[in-house]
């Protein structure tokens, strides 16, 4: 297996840090290998595989919820309750009138990150499949969709790729509800696990992944398990 190191850059994260990317590097064989990568602290973004490489700064962790092991919180059964009226419908195929959704959510929340304006091109890199084939998590609240969760699906696990929601329905905490509902379709499809990316601890907007227990994260090259009493 091949790999490059990029050129650094300014973190997305953490404002007075560069960023550093270990890429996986073979023209072929993404779709073979990315459960494998996945489970060495890898992620996906778009077509691209990569792993923070820097070389100073170690803030970014792979976290992942044993999906068998996992009890919601008092605060994530309430999220449940207030959002009992919501259907939940899962999809295979990426429906074009999906982007209108992104692009209000982008457009209205995140005008200060990197992924202001949306762009259908944007939107594309991440729901489009090139060596593998999206599930659409669909939230549906009295006919009308109100949000989506990107999610990969792999032999013994799914991996959350981006989730977003109607902007005014903020207070129905629709992110934290995506995952559970993420969580209940591994565990229904007798997945191990449901991968979330990185924790940053530092990084506020990140700080939801933490709160998802028991949870396992990726420190010092092994995967160290989490749980309430650790907290």
């Amino acid at each position: 297996m091949k790999f490059g190191i990029s050129q650094s850059f300014a973190c997305s994260y953490l404002s007075d840090e560069q960023e550093t990317l270990l890429v996986y590097a073979e023209e072929t064989g993404h779709s073979t290998h990315y459960e494998m990568l996945m489970a060495a602290g890898f992620r996906r973004s778009g077509a691209q595989v990569y792993r923070p490489h820097c070389a100073h700064c170690h803030a970014c962790q792979a976290i992942r919820v044993p999906v068998n092991d996992f009890t919601p919180s008092k605060s994530q059964k309430r999220i449940l309750k207030r959002n009992s009226d919501i259907k939940v419908v899962l999809s295979e195929e990426n429906k074009p009138h999906y982007y209108a959704l992104y692009a209000q959510y982008i457009n209205t929340r995140h005008q200060d990150g990197s992924m202001y304006p949306a762009t259908p091109e944007q939107y594309t890199s991440f729901a489009d499949g090139h060596w593998l084939n999206p599930l659409f998590i669909e939230l549906h609240l009295d006919g009308e969709l109100v949000g989506i969760a990107v999610t990969d699906p792999l032999e013994n696990a799914l991996s959350a790729v981006y989730t977003f929601f109607k902007p005014s329905l903020a207070e129905r905490s629709l992110g934290t509800f995506a995952v559970l509902q993420q969580i209940a379709i591994a565990r229904r499809l007798a997945k191990e696990h449901l991968y979330l990316g990185y924790q940053i601890d530092d990084c506020q907007k990140m700080s939801y992944k933490r709160n998802f227990l028991p949870h396992e994260r990726f420190i010092e090259q092994k995967w160290q398990l989490i749980s309430k009493k650790d907290w």
